[in-house]
């Protein structure tokens, strides 16, 4: 008896799951292409939700080390310089109406030795006040870099965040960080400043106080010697040193603030040029380009204004000893 011939090639095999439906096999016996794709897929429903950190991968305790790093440097600001500055030798000068009362005294006895050496009293507070500023400014630099560090981690979360609550809440951080470092920008700037030229940095505090009749006495002088523009007027060698003293303490100034406008403009062009392709971050870069821009533009009205003052030493000073800025 003849038998039929099984047909020519493989035929489907149907395969039960365990829920009972069966499934098509191809011709290897593996699942369909469409059945494998949905098998494929599948497990994407359970992964884990995006990181709110984003791509720069900042995560919430990251961000929350770089905030209570930042609060330590504010308190370290307030505290630590005139302690660190004062070393052994110098703890009086830690309070402040004691550092006035020693300007005060330094600077009458500088005044009558007629030298323009510094006298040994007023060199010993000089001296601490550049402590002072080298200490402060250093702490000011720290909590410059983590502001910036937090402030780029605030704003990058806030690219990823979902919830609104969350992007209102991580954009007002990156905006009361962001003003904080500018903050902390325009401290190293006047640190830098204040131990460029610290005996021009105490200037100020010859008014602070009550003036007893010698400091008043010898203010009196050299505010007349100043006023004093006649060609081959005497002047004081102390005033001769503090009038040069007043054009470094401005064109320190001058040249800080040029460094950092250059900074900014180029941070300015950066952003505008590398602008990224999503519509919310492209809104953002821009937004602190056009901020960078502004910030360039005042530095350099602050480089013109320094430079002018200390091309004009002399009427500066004398505008600061009467007590004006």
């Amino acid at each position: 008896m003849l038998t039929p011939s099984p047909a020519t090639g493989p035929r489907p095999n149907p395969e039960r799951s365990p829920g009972g439906a069966a499934r098509s096999l191809d011709a290897q016996g593996q699942p369909s292409r469409g059945l494998a794709r949905r098998h494929r897929s599948a497990p994407s429903r359970h992964r884990s939700p995006r990181s709110s950190a984003g791509p720069a991968g900042t995560s919430g305790r990251g961000l929350l080390a770089l905030a209570l790093c930042a609060a330590a440097l504010v308190g370290a600001f307030v505290v630590a310089p005139s302690r660190l500055a004062a070393g052994g030798g110098d703890g009086d000068l830690v309070h402040h109406h004691q550092l006035v009362a020693a300007v005060h005294s330094g600077f009458v006895e500088y005044w009558r030795t007629g030298n323009r050496r510094l006298s040994p009293h007023l060199a010993r507070v000089v001296d601490y006040w550049y402590r002072y500023h080298l200490v402060k400014g250093l702490i000011s630099a720290l909590l410059l870099a983590v502001l910036i560090v937090l402030t780029s981690g605030l704003w990058r979360s806030f690219l990823t965040a979902g919830a609104t609550a969350r992007r209102a809440g991580l954009a007002s951080a990156g905006v009361l960080t962001a003003a904080l470092a500018l903050l902390a920008l325009a401290a190293v700037m006047a640190n830098i400043q204040g131990a460029a030229a610290p005996f021009s940095s105490l200037v100020p505090m010859l008014r602070e106080g009550g003036t007893d009749p010698a400091l008043a006495g010898t203010l009196d002088q050299a505010t007349r010697q100043l006023a004093d523009s006649r060609p081959g007027a005497r002047t004081a060698p102390a005033l001769q040193v503090m009038t040069a003293g007043f054009a470094g303490y401005h064109v320190a100034l001058a040249v800080v603030a040029a460094v950092v406008a250059a900074a900014f403009l180029t941070v300015s062009v950066l952003l505008w040029r590398r602008a990224p392709a999503d519509r919310t971050a492209r809104r953002l870069t821009r937004a602190f380009g056009v901020l960078t821009a502004v910030l360039t533009l005042a530095l350099l009205v602050l480089v013109a204004a320094n430079v002018t003052t200390a091309a004009h030493s002399a009427p500066a000073l004398l505008d600061a000893l009467n007590g004006g800025l």
